[in-house]
């Protein structure tokens, strides 16, 4: 072991030839087809745009999150044309949830695209597929490697951790000059056949073997050529990032109501929660900052351009936690007496309670409106 080991990370820095190895390639197909993952919604399907629709709701999301919202987004938009010709809210609104919402923005300009460019078919050229919004090299590769068996190297983060662990490969694997000797290794081990079951073998292995944490090593059809279990190192690859501290921000948002409707403003496309309907906001409002009668009075300014202010109630506080900071929300209840009218203004709309469930609101201001109306229907989700 010690032979192959030093063998292993002698030439870390090396050409692409140099990371040549058929017996892994072997080892991961032979794996795959007899303990792999074989029964998921988007497997055994040549449809690249089902393909496509799993591989992008994969990305920084796991399996079991991914299925309910692929099962409802295939019943509403069952192929590409579809999705192409849907409103954008629509879109949005079955998204809505499932997070990272720029996903569903290039979504949508890729599908567009599809047809637009490519007649409705989505083109087996990785490189052409790169070019579409929201695909990347990787995604790309197992995009037509799926669809078209196009032999094409894949490196998402899970195949990433694989390669580190087994291969040795020390420091972080989003550094470019590491993530480009990964590439080379992803190019160099791809096998002549068997594209399908390869491409699924090594994200099968990262996913339930080869995890971040109590990796099943004893299972894995790798462990004997592993540099990280022979050198007690499984804890310490792929290294980590250093860590920065995480930015908190605070917002104050307003549930305005009147009779049977609540009032929504469209977010911009750019931001959080892009694209969405949410809840107005203004300045974070902290109650051990301001008195109660300093918190109604920035209130009644702030509430007199959405109509005739009657009464305010604090809502439960709560924070949600981003990719890059947290966030922390204060929302206030709003009742008025007399509402605004919106027409014409095309970010603003009072919106039906009764239609909350299919809104493209973002999770946890879907989740604080269900609370303040409690309506049966709304809270069945």
């Amino acid at each position: 072991m010690k032979q192959v080991v030093e063998a292993r990370t002698a030439h870390a820095g090396g050409a692409a030839q140099d990371f040549a190895d058929p017996g892994f390639s072997e080892a991961v197909i032979r794996w795959q087809k007899q303990h792999g993952r074989h029964a998921l919604p988007w497997q055994n399907t040549r449809d690249a745009y089902r393909i496509w629709l799993s591989e992008i709701m994969l990305q920084q999301t796991q399996v079991a999150a991914v299925i309910p919202y692929y099962q409802r987004f295939l019943e509403r938009f069952p192929d590409v044309r579809a999705l192409a010709e849907a409103p954008s809210e629509d879109v949005m609104a079955h998204w809505s949830g499932l997070g990272y919402y720029t996903r569903a923005r290039n979504l949508h300009r890729c599908a567009q695209r599809v047809v637009e460019q490519y007649d409705g078919v989505f083109p087996n050229d990785p490189g052409l597929l790169a070019e579409l919004p929201g695909i990347g090299r990787s995604t790309a590769a197992a995009i037509s490697a799926f669809s078209y068996g196009t032999r094409a190297a894949i490196l998402d983060g899970n195949v990433k951790r694989v390669f580190c662990r087994v291969f040795g490969v020390e420091g972080f694997p989003g550094s470019k000059p590491v993530e480009d000797q990964l590439w080379k290794r992803a190019v160099a081990l791809l096998p002549d056949a068997d594209m399908e079951a390869y491409t699924q073998g090594l994200m099968d292995l990262g996913a339930t073997l080869c995890t971040r944490s109590r990796p099943a090593c004893e299972r894995c059809p790798l462990a004997d050529r592993c540099v990280a279990r022979a050198t007690g190192r499984t804890h310490l690859l792929p290294e980590r990032k250093l860590k920065k501290a995480i930015p908190e921000k605070s917002t104050t948002m307003l549930v305005i109501a009147d009779r049977s409707h609540v009032l929504l403003e469209q977010r911009p496309d750019s931001g959080i929660w892009g694209g969405l309907l949410s809840l107005p906001e203004i300045d974070v409002l902290e109650p051990a900052d301001n008195t109660r009668e300093e918190i109604e009075a920035t209130l009644g300014i702030a509430a007199t351009r959405y109509g005739v202010v009657d009464d305010f109630e604090r809502l439960q506080p709560f924070t949600h936690v981003f990719t890059h900071f947290k966030l922390h929300v204060s929302p206030y209840q709003v009742h008025l007496t007399k509402r605004s009218d919106f027409a014409g203004q095309e970010n603003r709309v009072w919106f039906p309670i009764t239609g909350l469930t299919e809104a493209p609101l973002p999770a946890p201001v879907k989740k604080l409106l269900l609370a303040v109306f409690r309506e049966p229907d709304l809270l069945s989700l």
